[in-house]
């Protein structure tokens, strides 16, 4: 397995760093090229890390939307509750 993603990975944890520690202009610049070498890291990572990343976004997102729904059918059953006794 290459491991040569992890040369962008690294530069992109490092500039983020710098991101989030900066508070010039040198700190948004810094936030563009860590997003610019994940990006890079991600597209020349082996097929197993991107396979492994893609489910646990999957997972995540089914989660998030169940909340989402639950949250939302919370706030259904409160405004029937207020409009039925008006």
């Amino acid at each position: 397995m290459a491991l040569s993603f992890l040369i962008p990975l690294f530069t992109g944890l490092i500039t983020g760093y710098i991101f989030k520690k900066g508070v010039d202009e040198i700190a948004y610049f810094a936030g563009i090229l860590a997003v610019i070498s994940l990006i890079i890291s991600l597209v020349l990572a082996p097929w197993q890390i991107q396979l492994i990343l893609l489910i646990v976004v999957l997972i995540t997102t089914q989660r998030l939307l169940e909340k989402n729904e639950y949250k939302m059918k919370q706030q259904q059953n409160n405004q029937n509750k207020i409009n039925s006794s008006s």
